[in-house]
């Protein structure tokens, strides 16, 4: 059942995406009502959390079953003995899954409010607790210990520090406030735990705030799809081009028993701080992460790379993924997307002087996986059907896991192209309520099933570089 708007985005925006949903080869094949339909349903999908929390197992450190019995006691003594089922998936072993609960319908809205920022506001709907820095408004009289009702500024309106709000917000249910509206506000700028635990999350969900680090790490189902597709090899040397916070360059690591070289490069160094955290955390030798730009990862010289440092001579690389900057329109629960048309279509070209870099990089018959967490056809299978072109001695080859759906109509592909890509598309399903009872009675197989569908927006696509360039 839906319980939020749609996705608010710009006009300009909302315009340009229907376009590429709304095409010729989609409105000849399923006529135009359909394709408007479904495109409306992507959009009320993107503002509700996807139905499972998806967690991956760092099998260099632990067993999947031992990762699964810890976790199971974390959620006993998070839920209060509320027995929700932790699922392995069966084709990604190394995943694990837990439904998510919801949404509940019969929270009392307290009369004492706080008003957190979107941003803020989506990582409460997947689980989180609210932290100080995303309180922007708080009721007059709040005290620590009082119960308040948490709410979303989706429009990015309220002013920081206002006493009361009459601006859109959606209700995300309630928590308990760990300080007054006087400490909130006091602008200590050492206050960054949290700030209102919630007790009653119209979604329930795991927190994972420092549970298991060392053993979980918290990623959408299709991006621990990813690696899978990739299939690196221990002794391989692998470029994680775009890596930042190396969630899929640890799991490439993993996938290769921390055996070979796992080059990550990302060019914000606070992000590569970040890769060199996670790898640090989950025991991780083989990866190496520097602070660099992946359009200039070229050598354009043929002088011998200095130490296995970026710049790298062409055909260095046995596999490349390329988890290219975009425009994030996947991503879920997002209410709001204040972007304009030129910030969304601009990912396109970064997009192509990516993949050129990432081409020259490859070794012949090496693979390169390239994936976005968005939702639209420039920056999908147009991308897909540009690159084919542009590189004839590049080849899209099946993949395997195939858990998304085939690609969309619309770049020129043929049927056969479309059924070797992976499309994950939450459209496909409807909006479930999920509650104890309903969970009890549930089959596994189509628990797994709704988890496959009900995802975040994704893409992925393997290539195989047949001959020298």
């Amino acid at each position: 059942m839906s319980v939020f708007p749609k996705i608010s985005l710009r006009h300009e925006v909302e315009n340009y995406l229907k376009e590429g949903f709304v095409n010729k080869e989609v409105v000849s094949a399923f006529g135009k009502q359909e394709a408007e339909r479904k495109f409306e349903t992507l959009l009320n999908r993107l503002s509700h959390p996807p139905s499972f929390t998806t967690v991956r197992v760092n099998t260099h450190l632990a067993s999947v079953q031992h990762v699964k019995d810890l976790l199971f006691d974390e959620l006993q003594k998070q839920f209060n003995g509320l027995n929700v089922p932790i699922l392995q998936h069966p084709a990604l072993q190394d995943v694990l899954l837990i439904p998510v609960i919801g949404p509940r319908k019969n929270i009392k809205k307290q009369h004492s409010e706080a008003i957190v920022g979107a941003q803020c506001g989506n990582a409460v709907l997947r689980g989180a607790h609210v932290y100080v820095p995303g309180i922007v408004s708080a009721s007059k009289f709040m005290k620590a210990g009082d119960v308040i009702s948490v709410y979303s500024d989706i429009k990015g309106k309220c002013k920081k520090g206002a006493k009361e709000f009459d601006g859109t917000k959606v209700f995300l249910g309630n928590g308990i406030s760990e300080l007054s509206r006087k400490e909130i506000f006091s602008g200590l700028p050492e206050l960054k735990g949290i700030g209102i635990r919630m007790t009653e999350p119209i979604y329930l969900s795991p927190s994972f705030d420092n549970v298991l680090p060392s053993y979980l790490f918290l990623q959408n189902l299709p991006s621990a799809v990813v690696a899978h597709v990739l299939d690196p090899q221990p002794g391989e040397k692998i470029l994680d081009l775009c890596a930042a916070p190396g969630g899929k360059t640890t799991h490439i690591a993993a996938l290769m028993h921390d055996q070979g070289e796992v080059i990550a490069l990302d060019k914000i160094s606070n992000k590569v701080e970040k890769i060199k955290q996670n790898a640090l955390l989950l025991g991780l030798n083989s990866i190496k992460a520097f602070c660099f730009d992946g359009t200039k990862a070229l050598k354009l010289d043929m002088v011998k790379d200095a130490e296995g440092k970026p710049p790298f001579l062409p055909e260095s690389f046995d596999r490349i993924l390329l988890d290219a900057p975009c425009s994030g329109m996947g991503q879920r629960p997002n209410m709001a997307c204040s972007w304009t048309l030129k910030e969304v279509t601009s990912y396109p070209p970064l997009q192509r002087k990516l993949f050129t870099v990432a081409v020259e990089l490859l070794k012949p018959g090496g693979v390169l996986v390239y994936s976005t967490c968005t939702i639209s056809l420039a920056e999908n299978e147009e991308q897909v059907a540009w690159a084919l072109r542009t590189f004839p001695y590049l080849q899209l080859q099946p993949q395997e896991p195939q858990i998304g759906g085939e690609g969309m109509m619309g770049a020129g592909l043929s049927l056969e192209q479309l059924k070797q890509l992976q499309r994950f598309d939450p459209s496909v399903v409807p909006l479930w309520d999920t509650d104890i009872d309903s969970l009890r009675d549930a089959r596994i197989e189509d628990m797994i099933w709704l988890a496959n569908k009900d995802c975040i927006g994704f893409f992925i696509a393997r290539f195989v570089k047949r001959k020298s360039t």
